[in-house]
């Protein structure tokens, strides 16, 4: 009947249709048999109803015979019959999905096609002149084509392994040297989130600084509106005062600052309507934040600074803003990567990762992070920020247009940017308009004469010139120029407010071209590194990108079976309408009616999320894992609050959790009480009771990762959550583990109330090296009108109403131009073939852990277990070895001449390793990584017996330079080939590591975060 069905559909040509009208549902029970695995994994020439380049082929990695395979080495008949012994029969759900796709999924050129079709709904050629923090720019196709759309680019794992990632860890640290350079001051991260997500860690930061005593944080009316609305969610939980002054005012604005109740201040330096306060003000205004030891925070534009004098003049503490005019799209509001400096006495405050100057193990210059731990982990619900994910990928993109351009290309931009600016507004002053702003460098805001309204302009400016600029009321509009201005467009807009038949008449000559005011210009040098001043041709930058991705290892070279993060295929058709301009070029402000592509596309998301979670609603705000913990917990207490319970804030979490659990939950106001474990790994059903009695009064919520962050599928789950609503408390489940859920299971099913996804984990989003990522939280009905809205534009999906908290990100979406990504993905795959990822991926873990328990402990599972199976990760345990000299670090680093990244170290027990390998490895490659630990197992033996060959371990890894320059070989009790190639395929495919052992504890924050001169480097290399 099913496949008859999908016939009809095939004949009609319904599959070349919009997916709104292939409405196909899976209604029975989900069937993973191993026969049905094989008709999802590929279609014979005689199927007609399927296509031959199904994806599921393409994704799923072990072939039907290699499943058998698989499944009879662990003494099973069938997919099915291990799926009833994998997962608690209480928990088996086997779900239908109801999918707006064909039920087989799309076919790699269908979803071209289909994407296409979606992609031309998008008013991709009109004129984006509505700034507010999002602007054109032209991203090199160098770039584009070399990093932005190159696998050993963005299937990167987090920099953590620094031996491994030299070269993204370089580049990160030439977006540091751009920040610190252009802020003028001297620590800068290697990326936030969103310019909004920024300003409220400064915010938080400067709150923390004062030991919570300070309760009033003021902000300048100038601020971008989204920011100031981001601002407002993350003051609430904290009980602190947003107080809006007008920096113009100066004597007003100082009195107000005096006060020793504020934490601090943030302006917009150029503010949002254009305005560039003076330094004289600013410091003004620096001074008195100063008088009572607070700080002092500027948003800030990068491409202004190249002629601006930087904030640093003027007494900044912290610099901040967005780096998407340095090559990256606008793609409808993000991915984009903030920035963020500080003076030194704040650098060990700053939020997020810092890549210093460090030495490996031969002495010679390497990289790595600063701070390696991140804090969370560490402070858990002390923590004073719960960021753990960068925008790495953007912020490597922002980076190499800085190197390629170079410090006179990026002013040159700037330059001509102001000066068309200017050219247009001396047009507009001898109009019967006038000037908002007196001074500019992009922005213009202007006040319309004529009678005519905002209105009526914008429409005339779409209708005749094709452009979109932004209403600031009724009577007010403002405009942002950029790179991708052109003379046609400038004429235009002189068009527009003149009623001039002959624009160029206002052109002035290329000697008479407007030059940068000299009281605001900066005259002191920036960019002067060498990386920065050679790579100005597309030859030489070609081979700078390709040098810094040959020191990485991504998915291109080995499977990364990082447990908890899930490095699964990124495919290449998932990617590449990242960079279609359709979807890029679209402003996130931009009128609804014009991206009814993307309307189509993030409505259809949400509700395949739905069906595949449980749950009935749907906010893609979110845009990291810790953020959308972040907001599910926020929506669960403006509900409380909504149902008068503002009084409960005691947040249960196990303290298997990840770290981000505890500090999202500091985050947002809440007192948190860990639940204990019991010795097998599972939940303890009597202490979380316990501790629902004694709190269940202020019970607010438990957040529960399922399967548990041990990598176990718990039968008690249900029960835990039945406990919790029963005392008034509400259920958070963390979705980190959801790759292991679908199909077979839900959070819904489950009871909870609300979870959050890691797109970048489950639904295929690639990690870049630290992000970008995407975090949806889906709720049950009951919560859905406290989703989170946005403060500048109506959303054009979802359901906002009066109870929706204010926005925690910038952009209505979060990060758009990758959700497509996951959109794709889901489709592809199709209702019958997603509960074989979930399948799949527990099926090669157990797979690997049956083939490895022979030489390892595995956590939970065997010495003493009470469980049989991991879920679609385990735990190797190595905590036996310590006292006996060695550590789960040393394994984790000789796995790098093996090819290979280490699992998970140290998380989420000390001392162990966490595996996962995904369902996208092949046989060949799990194989591959099994025998390389089971060699490794062998120098452990030979390390604990006093063999030579044992400090392999220790030495490890080996860079070239070590095998070719080193002199004590004979020394050593092992050779160079033990060395290098201890399995026989590492002759045929070895990937070196760049540097030597780096010591993950020297020098701490003591180190270089920015560029070190070329001098420094001369010296350091004799």
């Amino acid at each position: 009947m099913l496949r008859s069905k999908v016939a009809q559909v095939v004949r009609s040509g319904a599959l070349n249709r919009p997916f709104g009208l292939v409405r196909l549902q899976l209604r029975s029970v989900a069937d993973v048999s191993l026969e049905r695995y094989g008709k999802v994994y590929g279609a014979k020439p005689g199927s007609l109803d399927r296509p031959l380049d199904s994806f599921p082929r393409r994704h799923l990695g072990p072939s039907p015979e290699n499943v058998e395979y698989m499944l009879k080495s662990m003494d099973y008949k069938g997919l099915n019959s291990f799926v009833e012994a994998l997962v608690p029969s209480n928990i088996l759900k086997k779900r239908s999905l109801e999918l707006e796709a064909p039920v087989k999924g799309f076919g790699e050129q269908e979803m071209l096609e289909h994407m296409a079709k979606i992609a031309e709904k998008n008013h991709y050629k009109v004129r984006n002149f509505i700034g507010k923090g999002y602007y054109g720019t032209f991203l090199p196709a160098v770039i584009q084509r070399n990093l932005l759309e190159c696998p050993e680019w963005y299937t990167s794992y987090t920099p953590y392994q620094p031996e491994i990632s030299q070269g993204r860890l370089e580049s990160l640290l030439n977006f540091q040297t751009v920040v610190s350079d252009l802020t003028g001051l001297p620590v800068a991260n290697a990326s936030l989130l969103d310019e909004g997500t920024a300003a409220g860690e400064a915010m938080l930061l400067s709150f923390h600084a004062s030991r919570k005593k300070k309760t009033k944080y003021v902000v300048d009316k100038r601020v971008h509106e989204q920011t100031k609305a981001v601002l407002r969610t993350r003051a609430e939980p904290f009980k602190l005062e947003i107080v809006e002054i007008d920096c113009t005012d100066v004597e007003g604005a100082v009195d107000t600052l005096k006060d020793p109740k504020v934490a601090g201040c943030l302006v917009q330096y150029p503010a949002t309507d254009g305005s560039i306060l003076s330094g004289d003000i600013l410091s003004k205004l620096s001074e008195a934040v100063h008088s009572h030891k607070s700080h002092m925070s500027v948003a800030s534009d990068l491409m202004a600074l190249t002629l601006l004098k930087p904030p640093a003049q003027f007494g900044a503490d912290i610099v901040l803003g967005s780096t998407q005019r340095f090559g990256v799209p606008m793609g409808y509001g993000g991915p984009h990567a903030a920035f963020f400096s500080v003076i030194d006495s704040l650098n060990r405050k700053i939020p997020g990762r810092i890549v210093g100057v460090s030495k490996d193990r031969l002495g010679k210059t390497a990289l790595r992070l600063a701070l390696q731990t991140r804090e969370q982990h560490i402070k858990r619900d002390k923590a004073t920020s719960n960021i753990c994910t960068a925008q790495a990928l953007l912020a490597n993109v922002a980076a190499n247009y800085a190197v390629y351009h170079g410090p006179e290309g990026l002013k040159d931009i700037a330059k001509r940017i102001y000066g068309m600016t200017t050219i247009l507004a001396k047009a507009i002053d001898s109009s019967s308009h006038s000037l908002v702003n007196d001074s500019w460098f992009d922005t213009l805001t202007i006040k319309l004469g004529n009678k005519i309204t905002s209105k009526e302009l914008l429409e005339k400016a779409l209708k005749e010139y094709n452009t979109n600029m932004f209403a600031v009321d009724q009577s007010t509009v403002s405009l942002s120029l950029d790179e991708t201005t052109t003379k046609q467009d400038l004429e235009n807009m002189i068009k527009l407010f003149t009623n001039s038949s002959n624009p160029s008449d206002f052109m002035p000559s290329v000697e008479d071209f407007p030059q940068f005011p000299q009281e605001l210009l900066r005259t002191d040098s920036f960019l002067t590194n060498e990386v920065f001043n050679i790579h100005h041709s597309e030859t030489a930058m070609l081979r700078y990108l390709h040098r810094l991705q040959s020191r990485d290892l991504s998915l291109a070279n080995s499977m990364i079976p990082l447990g908890s993060c899930t490095m699964k295929l990124n495919s290449t058709v998932e990617m590449m309408p990242i960079t279609w301009p359709q979807f890029a070029n679209a402003h996130p402000f931009q009128p609804a009616d014009q991206v009814q592509g993307y309307k189509e596309l993030l409505a259809s998301l949400e509700k395949d999320l739905c069906s595949i979670t449980g749950f009935d609603g749907v906010s893609l705000q979110p845009n990291s894992g810790a953020q959308g913990e972040y907001t599910g917990l926020r929506v669960i207490r403006s509900y409380l609050d909504k149902k008068g319970e503002s009084h409960r804030n005691v947040c249960l979490i196990p303290v298997s959790a990840h770290g981000t659990n505890p500090a999202s939950a500091a985050m947002c106001g809440m007192k948190v009480v860990p639940v204990n474990c019991l010795s097998d790994g599972s939940l303890d059903l009597k202490d979380l009771e316990a501790k629902v009695r004694k709190h269940e009064k202020d019970l607010a919520a438990v957040m529960i990762t399922y399967p548990s962050t041990y990598g176990l599928f718990e039968p008690g789950v249900q029960e835990a959550f039945e406990l919790v609503h029963q005392y008034g408390g509400q259920v958070y489940l963390d979705g980190a583990n959801m790759n292991a859920q679908v199909g077979l299971t839900s959070p819904g099913d489950l009871g909870a109330d609300v979870c959050h996804l890691n797109l970048h984990k489950t639904f295929a989003i690639p990690h870049g090296g630290g992000g970008p990522a995407g975090a949806p939280i889906c709720v049950k009905s009951h919560l859905i009108p406290h989703l989170p809205k946005h403060d500048v534009v109506e959303m054009i999906t979802g359901t906002g109403s009066e109870d929706s908290i204010h926005p925690v990100g910038s952009a209505p979406y979060g990060n758009p131009l990758v959700l497509m990504i996951s959109y794709a993905y889901i489709k592809m795959m199709g209702s019958e073939g997603l509960p074989f990822s979930s399948v799949i991926a527990s099926l090669n873990a157990n797979y690997m852990m049956t083939r490895l328990k022979e030489h390892y402990k595995i956590l939970f599972i065997t010495n003493g277990g009470s469980n049989k199976h991991c879920a679609h990760e385990f735990i190797i345990d190595l905590r036996d070895y310590k006292n006996k000299g060695v550590e789960a670090i040393d394994i984790a680093k000789r796995l790098q001449d093996y090819g290979f990244h280490a699992p998970t170290l140290a998380f989420p027990v000390p001392g162990t390793l966490m595996v996962e390998p995904t369902e996208s490895e092949n046989l060949e490659e799990l194989d591959r990584f099994v025998d390389a630990l089971v060699a490794i197992k062998g120098e452990i033996d030979a390390l604990i017996a006093g063999e030579p060959k044992g400090q392999l371990l220790k030495n490890a890894p080996h860079s070239l330079e070590d095998l070719i320059s080193s002199e004590d070989w004979a020394s050593r009790g092992y050779t160079r080939e033990q060395a290098a190639y201890p399995l026989k395929f590492l002759k045929y495919n070895k990937f070196w590591p760049p540097v030597a052992r780096l010591d993950d504890t020297y020098g701490d924050m003591n180190l270089i975060c920015t560029c070190p001169s070329v001098e420094e480097v001369a010296k350091d290399d004799a």
